[in-house]
Order: structure tokens, then sequence, then C-alpha cells
């Protein structure tokens, strides 16, 4: 009885949409990582300063470092947003909590791992049906599956009843 009772909690979990934790992750990462882009931009001075001092990217120069992260947290945001290129968005974001994880904050791994875990969902299991991707992909594969196919063909050969 208390099996059943156990195996009917998972079953109704178990229906709960993807889609809607694919659409929650997406938004998740993409806020932290939009509003660490934009406190960069609003303080751009004191951000150079960290890049300097606390951050210490190896091989790249700080200012060089701190815009192209910047750039990175303002723009890859939106694609998570909207759902539109969305698995090869996961990638930077991927790149760069690695190498936050290695060189500026080794002992932020709870929340890289959190970050680094839902983008690999995403990029393994695609943002769900809430995104452009999933849009883009039912016009144009829909699309071309329709115009492949082909019609059928008026044989001179049959008679007709006309």
């Amino acid at each position: 009885m208390m099996l059943e009772k156990l195996d009917a909690m998972r079953a109704l979990l178990a229906r709960f949409p993807l889609s809607i934790i694919q659409l929650a992750g997406r938004i998740g990462v993409g806020v932290t990582f939009f509003k660490a882009g934009l406190l960069k931009y609003n303080s751009w001075e004191f951000t150079v300063k960290l890049f300097e001092d606390e951050y210490r990217v190896p091989l790249l120069d700080p200012a060089v470092a701190a815009r192209i992260a910047m750039i990175q947290e303002l723009t890859i945001p939106i694609l998570l947003f909207l759902g539109l290129a969305t698995r090869i968005a996961t990638i930077p974001l991927l790149g760069m909590i690695a190498v936050i994880q290695i060189f500026v904050y080794p002992n932020a791994y709870n929340d890289h791992l959190v970050w680094g875990s839902i983008l690999v969902l995403i990029l393994t299991r695609g943002p769900g049906v809430f995104s452009l991707d999933y849009v883009i992909e039912r016009v144009v594969v829909r699309g071309r599956g329709r115009a492949e196919r082909p019609r059928p063909s008026v044989r001179s050969d049959v008679p007709t009843d006309s």
C-alpha cells in the first residue's frame, strides 16, 4: 500500500514539464550573469581595478579581460532568456565558470556547480518548448518536411471519371 502511494507520487512528479525547469534554469543563470555585467558596466573603473587586483585572469590584460567578461555577461543571457541559439550560448558561460572557479574564486564551487549543472542540462537537453529555438525548429524542420514530401501525381494511364 505504501509503495503504491510512493509510485503514484513519483509518477505524478514525473509528469511535471521539463520545459518549465529548463525555462527557470535559463532565467536563473541568465539573471545572475546579466546582473554581473550591468555592475561591470555601471562601475567600469572599479571593474578594471578588480580585474587588476583580485581576479588576475592569466594571459589577458585586466582591461581586456574585464571588457570580454562584461560583453559576454550582457549579451549571452539575452540569448538564454529568449531561448535563441541556446545550446551554443551555454558554452562561453561554462568557460567563464571554469575560469572563475580555477583562477578567481576556487572556494565558490557551490555556486559554480549549480550554474554549471543548469547550463549542462540546457546544453544536453536543449532550451525546452518555451524558446525561440523550439519555434524555429518547428517551423524550419516541419516546413522542410512538407516541402520535401512528394505530392501525388496525376497519372495519365489511369482513367478518371470525368
